[in-house]
């Protein structure tokens, strides 16, 4: 009898677990980058979030609208969408004195002046790692 509670307890978890995480697709924002495992598929499908119903996801694929029912994914990961650029760009200018530059027996031939260098760098930021928002929940076994 009391391997039987555990049972329906644990099963019970299960269900709350899978309906919070369907909960979690909601919520995503659209234009959220998705990566959508089906049932008995071994490549994910990758596509913009647009948005979740009860039952369905509804997703863009390139420039075309589409739906997949929530019975046939096995798992959601998710990436938020991007905000503002990747692209840093920086710019250093760096002065030097006359002093440091010109060696002690040289400056009374030369008129020293001051030395300016630049140098201008862009870096690439990486994105997010994709999150995992939903697996489904197998079911019981009987």
């Amino acid at each position: 009898m009391r391997n039987v509670f555990f049972y329906f307890f644990f099963a019970a978890l299960a269900i709350l677990a899978a309906g919070d995480s369907w909960d979690k697709v909601r919520e995503l924002k659209s234009g959220a980058e998705l990566r959508i495992y089906k049932k008995g598929s071994r490549q994910p499908v990758l596509a913009k979030m647009d948005q979740a119903t009860g039952e369905k996801l509804i997703i863009v694929l390139k420039d075309e609208q589409t739906s997949i029912e929530k019975e046939d994914i096995d798992r959601i990961d998710a990436r938020p969408p991007q905000s503002g650029s990747r692209i840093v760009k920086e710019t250093k200018t760096t002065t030097t004195s006359p002093e440091h530059t010109v060696a002690p027996h040289e400056r009374a031939r030369n008129s020293p002046s001051p030395g300016t260098s630049t140098s201008s760098s862009v870096t690439i930021g990486s994105r997010p790692d994709f999150e995992t928002v939903y697996r489904r929940v197998p079911a019981p076994k009987k």
